[in-house]
């Protein structure tokens, strides 16, 4: 961890430059292979996702071994202990707890006239879950299933289908199908990478297609998921986990390291920033990433993301870090400063805002209770955590009586008109007396 600059200095200014424009789009390779796994998917079903599956995750895969069974599940209860159990009930009632308050209603609104507006919110029919394997089934990603399915649940979607790849020996980690079992979830495929989001898509003989798509994922899924928006509706395309520390004079240096940490241990692409007002800070810092580093089971995997995406800036202010803070948009954003709360409202762009020295990024992660599918590369400015609303589609709904309809009916044809759309204005006409 080197890159250590003042705001103003040019190669501060050329650091925050690098940050405000590090949205990017999969390269041209990327998308060419990506175009051609879902076109097969699309074309050759079930025959794709095993060839697939075989190619890169298990090579012994058959088609009829691609929903996990009930045997499956069965075993998976039996290899998950007592602790995992408690933990993970008070993750779902947190997450459940959170999540419950993002529900619409519907609603009506009646004019004098006796017009009739309103909206009507339906959950969608179907949602795919994407959970990403995890260095093999190794680290299941049970916090994914979670944050995925515990929303379209709320939201009251009728078929949630979640799928993940598989080990090499054709296996899924029991900790994820347990967590999915627990939230309601039966519906599960071993597939992985493009070829799941293409079956999601579009549909296999054993995999039926979904309305919406969500879920993290490598570069892959996430190029996937962009060419079918449309057809369907994603969460969000992401890109390399991030977090930006504001940090005061009270902040403590082991805290900031331990979080930047925590976030440079995802993958190499990861960005770890940190905004101080304090000069005496980034030395420390510095110091205790180094420290602390020797104790990380990732550790050459976090120092090569500090290496090559990690920053300290000295700004002269806190509202000069905060501005900053706007214009980034980071996924995460901590304020380790002396009274965090009083700052809250000049914040006006972030995924999610984690307040004080006592809230470390990863609650956010586990167990607070909102939502860790978060907008990113810069995408906070106008995009929103994945949540209930996720999963609803809006209907309006209008009704004129004859009266209403003869009262609006002067100012509907003089639009119509204009628009040179005299059909328009003709079906008014047709129903006045």
């Amino acid at each position: 961890m080197h890159a250590i600059h003042t705001t103003g200095s040019p190669e501060g200014r050329r650091a925050l430059d690098r940050l405000f424009t590090r949205f990017q789009m999969a390269d041209r390779d990327c998308r060419q292979q990506v175009a051609e796994i879902l076109a097969a998917v699309r074309e050759r079903g079930d025959e794709a996702l095993v060839t697939y599956t075989r190619r890169f995750d298990a090579p012994h895969m058959e088609a009829v071994q691609l929903p996990i069974s009930s045997v499956e599940m069965e075993e998976a209860y039996r290899l998950v202990d007592t602790a995992f159990l408690e933990t993970l009930e008070t993750a779902i009632d947190r997450i459940r707890t959170f999540h419950e308050r993002e529900k619409e209603d519907s609603w009506l609104q009646t004019r004098p006239d006796g017009s009739i507006v309103g909206r009507l919110v339906r959950p969608v029919d179907s949602a795919g879950l994407y959970v990403p394997g995890g260095q093999g089934g190794s680290t299941p990603l049970v916090s994914s299933v979670l944050m995925n399915g515990i929303p379209a649940e709320i939201a009251g979607v009728q078929r949630r289908v979640m799928v993940t790849p598989p080990a090499a020996d054709g296996s899924v980690n029991p900790h994820l199908l347990v967590a999915a079992r627990e939230i309601g979830i039966s519906e599960i495929y071993k597939a992985g990478s493009a070829w799941a989001i293409g079956a999601l898509a579009y549909g296999t003989e054993s995999i039926g297609a979904v309305d919406v798509i969500v879920g993290p994922g490598n570069r892959y899924v996430a190029e996937a998921k962009r060419q079918v928006a449309g057809q369907v509706r994603i969460d969000m395309i992401a890109g390399p986990s991030e977090v930006l520390i504001i940090a005061d004079e009270s902040a403590d240096p082991v805290h900031v390291a331990a979080d930047m940490l925590a976030q440079a241990e995802h993958d190499a692409e990861a960005l770890a920033v940190v905004i101080t007002t304090d000069a005496s800070l980034p030395p420390r810092i510095v110091a205790e990433l180094e420290s602390q580093l020797t104790e990380l089971s990732r550790a050459e995997l976090a120092r090569r993301a500090l290496a090559e995406h990690g920053l300290i800036l000295v700004a002269e202010s806190l509202p000069e870090a905060i501005e900053l803070a706007n214009d980034i948009a980071a996924e995460h954003l901590e304020l380790q400063i002396a009274d965090p709360w009083s700052h809250l409202a000049a914040i006006r762009h972030a995924g999610a805002i984690f307040l004080g020295a006592s809230t470390p990024e990863a609650a956010g992660d586990y167990l607070a209770g909102p939502n860790h599918v978060l907008p990113t590369m810069g995408t906070a400015r106008f995009a929103s955590a994945l949540g209930v609303e996720t999963f609803l589609k809006k209907s309006s709904i209008i009704s004129y009586t004859p009266a209403a309809l003869a009262a609006d009916a002067d100012h509907i044809r003089a639009l119509a008109r204009l628009e040179g759309l005299t059909a328009h204005a003709a079906s008014v006409t047709r129903r006045l007396g």
